[in-house]
């Protein structure tokens, strides 16, 4: 069998054969893993046969297409022959001729060509960009994790009521936006998978951040999450003990639909069999309860009702709870208000795996390249939408998880936002360094993105680091879609610190992110105690003291201060940020309250605590403190 039909094949549904690293040497990718990653996007191409057979499918889906997007003010995207009726989204109707269409509303559009009918996104130029959303050049946020959040009341992590009062601390402070970590759906079965980045699904919310009704057993400064997590979902359940019924929960059920209802039956199986001993996520199911159309889940969703609207019960408080932490948020100030995260993939065994699995890219788990940090690569156990599904089902998967992350928000964090464009995929069983770029459709994305982004008024951010394809960067600026300036990243060949007033202006600049340790854990190198305790190499201590003679360096030459020791460290820190170019400034909580230990450490699962850290005292007491108080004035001053 000829390698060069294969090549073409892996070409053509859109595999990269051939990469370059890190260190921008040539890859090529093996043909046992092209045959792999192929054969779990549906194209078999174990013969010259099956090679053929699966050309002809791509033939076939390319030839008339099923739903296109285009630009506002531009030709149309359809190059096909003949009289076309195309239909408005506020129903106006016109005949018109595809090749010769402009349109100018924005929207999504119907166009019929006989009795085929196809899908048309015309997206905006741009998306919202700070200017728009607050009437300033520049503005400034905070960034928080969501469990980590204290109120006055007990608790044992946060809970969507103090992240509302975080907010409306946060913007007496004078911030216009609060960056917060994945609400997405976990397993609240299984309370000991809380990793906010592998999701159950997307389209859902933790239903554990629902705000509790009667105080819980105090939490210490590490959430014990299968004990928290018990206690919070006890009250849950005394609360909808409690529950008479709600028009507003009728409506929230009508609206979410089908899917909806798919999410609370799964909640609902997985805590029952759960309950009998068997492992979390569908995988660990009897196998008649593996497809969601059997007639065993069918008995079960009839026999267990209860059991299910419990489920759908607690997603409507979940919602209206983050509804009441953004409505208080723009109240109190904010012209942003809260900024979702949005996480790059789904864990295999979740909600959204098992009942629409077709949607998701199956055999294949996404990860990263090796680069200067993970000589092996990195294989995150999670999967992601499959390019072929997206096109075939109209975008409609990747626009109902947009829409979650925007329904309650004034802005979106697109993690890993490289994934727009392409993902490294790993075949299952396979070591990280063994898989290959699969590529997404770029524009389509980018064109839904700011549509989505223009329709909910809300800003877009991309988290743009790794490794960066050439002129992604500039892609994500055109559609004004921020990239992220990070203050320990932000160096010129020779390693020095560079002037933020050069930083880039369609960018969030941040002093740390959720991966990095804060800025005085990194002066003090907390960060290098903990990966030499764990063995998992780091950074010498010779070469910290390096970098901090630079760090000084850079902030006495931008006037953001002398700095003696880690506390001066964070103000030069923040100060270098709040006089960057970029649009919007934000600071990790961390860093406004001094903090020295990070959220989370890549490369470990139990050896750090990762995800567990609560801040020290409630919002109001942070805010207070005279080193918080210094540091916002500094911003407000600075990015006014």
């Amino acid at each position: 069998m000829s390698d060069a039909a294969l090549i073409r094949l892996a070409a053509r549904a859109g595999l990269l054969a051939e990469w370059r690293d890190f260190e921008n040497r040539p890859q090529t990718v093996a043909p046992d893993t092209l045959r792999a990653v192929l054969g779990a996007m549906g194209l078999p191409a174990g013969s010259e046969g099956e090679i053929a057979d699966s050309s002809a499918r791509l033939d076939a889906r390319a030839a008339v297409p099923h739903f296109v997007t285009g630009d506002i003010h531009h030709p149309s995207p359809v190059a096909l022959d003949g009289l076309a009726t195309l239909t408005l989204e506020d129903g106006r109707a016109f005949e018109c001729d595809p090749r010769q269409l402009t349109i100018h509303d924005c929207g999504y559009h119907r166009l019929r060509l006989g009795a085929h009918e196809i899908g048309l996104a015309i997206a905006p130029a741009r998306a919202p960009s700070v200017p728009d959303l607050t009437g300033r050049d520049r503005a400034w946020g905070a960034a928080v994790q969501l469990y980590a959040l204290r109120g006055d009341a007990p608790r044992g992590f946060g809970d969507l009521g103090q992240l509302g009062a975080f907010a409306r601390a946060a913007a007496a402070a004078g911030a216009d936006a609060l960056a917060v970590s994945p609400a997405h759906a976990l397993f609240s079965a299984d309370p000991g998978r809380y990793s906010p980045y592998s999701p159950s699904s997307r389209d859902f919310l933790n239903i554990l951040y629902a705000d509790p009704e009667a105080d819980e057993p105090a939490g210490g400064d590490l959430i014990d999450w299968p004990e928290a997590a018990a206690a919070r979902l006890a009250g849950l359940r005394r609360a909808y003990a409690a529950f008479e019924g709600d028009a507003g929960f009728d409506a929230f059920v009508a609206e979410g639909g089908a899917a909806l209802r798919g999410h609370a039956l799964f909640e609902a199986l997985d805590h029952h069999f759960r309950a009998l001993g068997h492992g979390s996520g569908w995988q660990a199911w009897p196998s008649a309860y593996h497809d969601p159309a059997s007639p065993a889940v069918a008995e079960f969703a009839r026999a267990e009702a209860d059991a299910v609207r419990f489920h759908l019960f607690l997603q409507w408080r979940a919602d209206r709870g983050l509804a009441r932490a953004q409505a208080g948020a723009k109240q109190a100030g904010m012209a942003i208000g809260l900024i979702s995260d949005l996480a790059v993939g789904l864990d295999t065994g979740g909600s959204h795996a098992w009942s629409r699995r077709g949607e998701l890219i199956a055999g294949l788990t996404i990860g990263a390249p090796p680069d200067a940090f993970q000589a092996e690569g990195q294989g995150w156990g999670i999967t992601g939408f499959s390019p072929i599904a997206l096109e075939e089902l109209g975008f409609l998967p990747y626009l109902r998880t947009l829409r979650t992350a925007l329904r309650h928000a004034g802005g979106v964090r697109i993690d890993h936002a490289l994934g727009l464009g392409r993902l490294w995929v790993i075949p299952e069983g396979a070591r990280p360094l063994d898989g290959c770029y699969m590529r997404y459709p770029f524009e389509d994305m980018m064109r839904l993105l700011a549509l989505e982004a223009a329709r909910h008024r809300a800003l877009v951010i991309g988290e743009d680091l790794g490794v960066v394809p050439e002129g992604f960067r500039d892609r994500l600026a055109e559609r004004h879609l921020l990239g992220m300036s990070i203050l320990l990243f932000e160096r010129d060949n020779a390693g020095r610190f560079t002037d933020p007033r050069q930083w880039r202006r369609a960018s969030a600049a941040m002093t740390t992110t959720h991966d990095l340790t804060p800025v005085g854990g990194w002066w003090k190198g907390v960060d290098i105690e903990w990966r030499t305790r764990l063995g998992i190499g780091a950074e010498s201590a010779e070469a910290r003291a390096h970098d901090r003679d630079l760090f000084a360096e850079r902030a006495r030459q931008s006037g953001a201060g002398d700095v003696g020791g880690s506390e001066t460290a964070v103000d030069a820190g923040i100060a270098l940020v709040a006089r960057s170019a970029c649009e919007l400034a934000i600071v990790p909580a961390e860093d406004l309250f001094g903090l020295s230990e990070a959220p989370n450490m890549p490369g470990t699962i139990d050896e750090h605590p990762n995800w567990r850290r609560r801040y020290p005292a409630p919002a109001e007491t942070l805010f207070a403190d005279p080193a918080a108080e210094r540091r916002t004035t500094l911003l407000r001053e600075q990015r006014s």
